[in-house]
């Protein structure tokens, strides 16, 4: 009978704290390989402090892939400190207050008519739609990202990874 109430109680033990989420929203960003330029870029705009705040934020966060693809030349643009400004304005344009989890966003869009349009900590916009089955998110230029990874859950929110990086007006 003993071997079977502590192997019970190893489970609930390893069950409860497999369920904690893994750090907050920079932190769970600084495990991934494919968002190395996303945190140096948080870094340059001194927005860690906020996206480790209590939140719960929501963010897009596009890959080192997603960086590569802007025009050449932007990115190492951007992470100048003179530039700081701008860089921040992006970064914002690609989180929202409060959590939404991707069955979240296909609910709103379901309920919207076919589009959510979802409005960013940086003051902007952005669309979500659903295409060939995946939620595509539409920056306010006409420019798209799909989200390739939902539900990455942080401390403070969720993280979703897109494909493109998203830009305000």
């Amino acid at each position: 009978m003993k071997p079977i109430s502590l192997i019970i109680g190893l489970l609930a033990v390893f069950f409860s704290t497999s369920m904690l989420a893994q750090g907050d929203i920079v932190e769970v960003a600084s495990t991934s390989q494919d968002h190395t330029t996303l945190v140096a870029a948080v870094k340059a705009a001194n927005l860690v402090t906020t996206l480790k705040g209590q939140g719960p934020f929501t963010v897009f966060a596009p890959t080192n892939t997603a960086f590569d693809a802007l025009a050449e030349g932007t990115l190492a643009s951007l992470l100048q400190p003179e530039a700081k400004s701008k860089l921040a304005t992006i970064l914002t344009y690609h989180v929202v207050a409060g959590t939404f989890t991707a069955a979240d966003v296909t609910e709103a869009i379901k309920e919207n008519g076919g589009s959510f349009t979802i409005n960013t900590l940086g003051g902007g916009t952005l669309t979500a739609k659903i295409k060939g089955g995946n939620v595509v998110l539409t920056d306010e230029n006409g420019g798209m990202a799909t989200v390739t990874t939902p539900d990455l859950k942080a401390s403070n929110g969720v993280i979703h990874v897109i494909d493109a990086v998203v830009l305000p007006k």
